[in-house]
C-alpha cells in the first residue's frame, strides 16, 4: 500500500477539524439547554384551587327593623343590643350597629357585643357622640347615621280612588305633617304609571304641595309602580319603609307580587298597606297585601272610612317611631341563595314579648374567573 501524498493528508486533517467544531457546538448546546431547564424545574405548579374561578361575592351589613309588642300590642321600649340574639341560617350573628327608635345609633365593639359593659355609662356600648347625619367607621366601613326614616308614600290614584279621593289626599297630608323633621318623604303617585311627584326631601311644604297636585286616573298597576319604588329605596341605607295607600286591587300589572315582596326583603325595605274594606272584601288582594307588608315586617290596614284612614296612617308613624334597628356582617356562609333570619329575644322575662321583622334576604352573587376573592361592603341587597 502506498504512503498518501501530501493533498489526501491535508483533506483528512480538514475533515476531522469540521467534526471537532460540530461536536464542540452540540456539547455547548446542550449545556445552555440545561442550564434553562434547571430553574424551570425548581419552579413548583400552582395549586389547583388558585387556577378555578371564584365567586365575588358582596358582604352585606344586613339591616333589621325589629318591632316588639307585648300581648296587647304596647311598644316595649329600653331593651338593649345584649337582649337580641339573631341568627342566619342557624348560625349565631354578632350585632354591628344598634337604634332604639329615633335615638342615635350605637356602634359596637366585642366587650358590649358579650355583653361585658353591661349598663355601664360612657361604654362602648353607649351613643355615638357625633351628630346623627355624619358618618360613622365600623371596621374599616364608613356608613351614615341610621337616624331617622325614608319614606317614601305611594298613592293610588286610578279609577278606584274616585269616590273617596279627597278624604285619602287628607289622611296622607296629615301623615306628612306629623312625621319628624329627621325623617325624609318621597311622595308618588300611580295609576297605569308612576309619578314621582317629589322626590326624597325634608321639605314638608313641597311633598303636601304633590299631595294636592294628583288627580284621578286610569287602571291600577300597584305592583309595576311599587317595585319601582323599591328599587329607588335600594341604594339608600338607614331605616327606609314605603307606605302605599291603595283602595282596591290591581288589575294592570305584569310584575307578580312576590318579585316586589323578594326585593323588599333583600333590600330591607319595609312596606305598609293602607287599604279599604273595598279592598278587604276581594280575597286575592288582601291575602296578597297581608303578605307583602308581613313578609318585610310591616303591616296591612284596611280601613272603613277617612277615620280609620287617618288612625292608620298614625298607627304606622308609631310603628316607625318604635322600632329598634340593628345591623350585623354575616359570619361565612355556603349558602348563596335565600338566608333565613330568625331573631330572638334573650333573658329574663322577655321570651313573653312578640318581634316583628323580616324574615331573610336573597344575597347578590356574580361568577367571575379571578385569582383572588373580593369583598365589598355594600350591594346592592337585590
Amino acid at each position: 500500500m502506498g504512503i498518501p501524498n501530501e493533498k489526501v493528508l491535508q483533506t483528512q486533517r480538514m475533515g476531522e477539524q469540521i467534526e471537532m467544531i460540530r461536536s464542540n457546538r452540540v456539547f455547548t448546546f446542550l449545556k445552555v439547554c440545561s442550564g434553562l431547564l434547571l430553574p424551570l424545574a425548581a419552579v413548583t405548579r400552582p395549586a389547583a384551587q388558585n387556577e378555578t374561578s371564584r365567586f365575588r361575592v358582596n358582604v352585606v351589613l344586613v339591616q333589621l327593623n325589629v318591632a316588639v309588642t307585648d300581648g296587647k300590642g304596647n311598644y316595649i321600649s329600653g331593651l338593649r343590643p345584649e337582649d337580641f340574639a339573631i341568627k342566619e341560617d342557624n348560625i349565631q350573628e354578632k350585632i354591628a350597629t344598634f337604634e332604639e327608635g329615633s335615638g342615635l345609633p350605637r356602634r359596637l365593639n366585642e366587650a358590649a357585643r358579650s355583653g361585658e359593659n353591661d349598663r355601664a355609662p360612657n361604654a362602648a356600648n353607649a351613643p355615638e357622640p357625633d351628630h346623627p347625619a355624619l358618618d360613622h367607621s365600623l371596621a374599616g366601613v364608613t356608613i351614615p347615621g341610621l337616624t331617622g326614616a325614608n319614606v317614601f308614600i305611594l298613592f293610588d290614584t286610578s279609577n278606584y280612588m274616585y269616590r273617596s279621593f279627597v278624604y285619602a289626599q287628607d289622611a296622607i297630608t296629615d301623615f306628612v305633617r306629623s312625621m319628624p323633621d329627621v325623617s325624609k318623604i318621597a311622595f308618588y303617585s300611580y295609576s297605569r304609571d308612576l309619578s314621582r311627584a317629589a322626590s326624597l326631601t325634608a321639605d314638608r311644604f313641597r311633598v303636601v304641595s304633590g299631595v294636592r297636585s294628583t288627580v284621578a286616573g286610569d287602571d291600577a298597576a300597584l305592583y309595576n309602580s311599587l317595585l319601582l319604588t323599591v328599587k329607588d329605596a335600594a341604594t339608600l341605607r338607614g331605616r327606609k319603609a314605603i307606605v302605599v295607600f291603595s283602595n282596591g286591587p290591581d288589575n294592570a300589572s305584569s310584575v307578580p307580587p312576590e318579585d316586589v315582596a323578594e326585593l323588599a326583603q333583600s333590600t330591607g325595605t319595609i312596606i305598609y298597606i293602607v287599604s279599604t274594606r273595598q279592598a278587604e272584601s276581594e280575597p286575592i288582594s288582601s291575602a296578597t297585601f297581608e303578605r307583602m307588608s308581613k313578609a318585610t315586617g310591616g303591616k296591612a290596614y284596611f280601613a272603613r272610612n277617612w277615620r280609620e284612614e287617618k288612625q292608620a296612617f298614625s298607627s304606622i308613624k308609631d310603628d316607625l317611631a318604635h322600632l329598634y334597628t340593628l345591623s350585623y356582617y354575616p359570619q361565612a356562609n355556603p349558602n348563596r341563595g335565600w338566608r333565613s333570619i330568625k331573631v330572638q329575644l334573650v333573658g329574663k322575662n322577655l321570651e313573653k314579648y312578640r318581634l316583628r321583622t323580616r324574615d331573610g334576604y336573597s344575597l347578590l352573587q356574580q361568577a367571575e374567573a379571578t385569582t383572588e376573592t373580593e369583598a365589598e361592603s355594600d350591594p346592592e341587597p337585590k
